[in-house]
């Protein structure tokens, strides 16, 4: 995705003469490796290939500044000022110009630096606004952030989450969410079935406290016990890599490589050399992690944090394990070594399962709901005319009087 505007303007139908519905979107651009990118990513190659009246423009929460003084984003501390200076002003030039604004949005200082200023600007020009809210950490968000989370999350017209958990979690907080579904790309990931699996193991999460790498490590020692042949790739990066590397020697782990951040196009392969996937997140929402690794046929081993119960069935298409919990975590992992067919059989079903996550099934909701909010628009525009003419005949009958 260019971090500049992008726009993507689907066939018109002939037989409708009004012109599109214009979108803005505004999501992090592919220089923020996340799921937030890649998800705009998709939604956007989605809507451009869908027969359809919408047009989708692209404002990036992270633009690039002019080449000109671009310099200036090399400057730590100065190119977070800049950077976020920049998405306003692209904000305020191109709000005016949309019918809705779709706004990406993750939590805490992100939420308040990009989704919050363009739920304002919205507002400031009578645009409808949907907030696409998608971090796990929404309750924690929501509960210590009351001043500035709430009030303003209140000034989206729609909240909209990519799954059941955060529907339930913004309702504990009197905030009425639907739910609409991350994509997953069905043919972009090799399928393998894992009938008889080997000691390959692989996790692929930011190295931060959140996602509970050193539980991976733990587990992966116990697991190299029973079999010391077994391998463990550790892809990501983070600001506990050096502190996970001197726990993987303290733990005396071998054949345990951190590959650093893998490439969006080179995932599928990723998935691919493992037979076995491992995640110990202490919380999470929909994680891309584990539907692109049941995509590709890949097993699943996860804490059953957040939203990952909602989206996984433990012994049906993943195995669960609580959180923290190395030993289990372990024994889990060995179960798909040695107990015939588990393995192929949540390899079968995850496959499925993720079939309601595909573009062709969540198509239809998005276009719904950009034509639900203009047509709520429309219906307003009317009423205040409407509203207006009457005031102007009753005004215009006094005076006659």
């Amino acid at each position: 995705m260019a971090t500049t505007d992008r726009s993507l303007r689907t066939a018109r139908s002939p037989d409708r003469a009004r012109r599109p519905i214009r979108v803005l979107l505004a999501a992090p651009s592919l220089d923020i490796l996340g799921g937030q990118s890649r998800q705009a990513v998709r939604l956007m190659d989605g809507l451009a290939a869908c027969p359809d009246d919408i047009a989708v423009h692209f404002v990036p929460h992270n633009p690039r500044l002019p080449r000109a003084v671009r310099w200036l984003q090399s400057i730590k501390l100065v190119r977070t000022v800049v950077t976020t200076l920049y998405y306003w002003l692209l904000l305020l030039r191109r709000v005016p110009r949309a019918d809705v604004v779709h706004v990406f949005s993750a939590s805490y200082y992100s939420y308040l630096l990009s989704a919050a200023p363009a739920l304002a600007i919205a507002r400031l020009f009578g645009r409808k606004s949907i907030l696409n809210y998608r971090s796990g950490e929404a309750d924690d968000h929501l509960a210590n952030w009351k001043r500035t989370a709430i009030p303003t999350i209140r000034w989206a017209d729609v909240i909209v989450v990519p799954s059941r958990y955060l529907v339930d979690v913004f309702a504990r907080y009197d905030l009425p969410a639907r739910a609409i579904y991350d994509i997953i790309e069905l043919d972009r990931f090799r399928y393998r079935e894992r009938t008889a699996p080997s000691p390959v193991f692989a996790t692929s999460r930011l190295l931060e406290p959140l996602y509970n790498v050193p539980c991976v490590l733990r587990a992966f020692a116990r697991i190299q016990a029973r079999y010391p042949e077994a391998r463990l790739t550790v892809a990501g990066e983070g600001y506990l890599r050096p502190e996970l590397e001197s726990l993987a020697r303290e733990l005396k782990l071998r054949n345990t490589e951190f590959i650093g951040r893998v490439p969006f196009e080179a995932m599928p392969d990723f998935y691919d050399s493992a037979d076995v996937y491992l995640t110990a997140t202490s919380l999470d929402n929909m994680p891309g992690s584990i539907t692109e690794s049941l995509v590709a046929g890949l097993p699943v081993v996860s804490t059953n944090a957040g939203g990952i119960p909602y989206i996984v069935t433990h012994e049906e298409t993943a195995l669960l394990v609580d959180i923290d919990d190395d030993a289990a975590l372990a024994e889990a992992a060995i179960r798909l070594l040695e107990e015939p067919g588990l393995a192929a059989r949540l390899s079968r079903n995850g496959r499925e399962q993720c079939r309601k996550f595909t573009w062709e099934a969540v198509r239809d909701s998005w276009i719904a709901l950009y034509r639900e909010m203009i047509e709520e628009r429309i219906a307003a525009s009317a009423a205040d005319a409407r509203a207006a003419s009457t005031l102007r005949a009753g005004r215009s009958h006094e005076a006659s009087a």
